[in-house]
């Protein structure tokens, strides 16, 4: 099992990051509209792929512009810590999000705002 992982790891890594990503949208929409089916499955690897090879490529960059060598452990950052506010005692995070957050609906569903 490892081994056809590694290997498709490698192919995997053959491709450009982006050929890869101009097919983001596409398998995401299949995605977004689930139905039992093996296509949809397939899809659901397929995004996870695409998205495995743009993080692969972001850790890279950050351990690349860090100028961290080979084999070379990254420095432990610090923590967020959470900061209460006053008016509503609920935390709120210092740093902004770096993702998309995608919301998946089922196939009916009407969008909420």
């Amino acid at each position: 099992m490892e081994k056809v992982l590694l290997k498709m790891a490698r192919q995997l890594m053959g491709y450009d990051e982006a050929s890869l990503t101009s097919l983001w949208e596409q398998y995401a929409e299949i995605v977004r509209r689930f139905e039992p089916t093996k296509r949809w499955e397939e899809a659901v690897l397929v995004l996870s792929m695409i998205q495995g090879v743009r993080f692969k490529n972001q850790l890279f960059n950050l351990h690349w512009s860090e100028g961290q060598t080979p084999g070379e452990h990254m420095p432990e950052r610090p923590r967020i810590e959470a900061v209460p506010q006053p008016s509503d005692n609920k935390p709120k995070t210092v740093s902004k999000p770096r993702g998309k957050v995608l919301n998946f609906k089922q196939k009916d569903e009407e969008p909420t705002s």
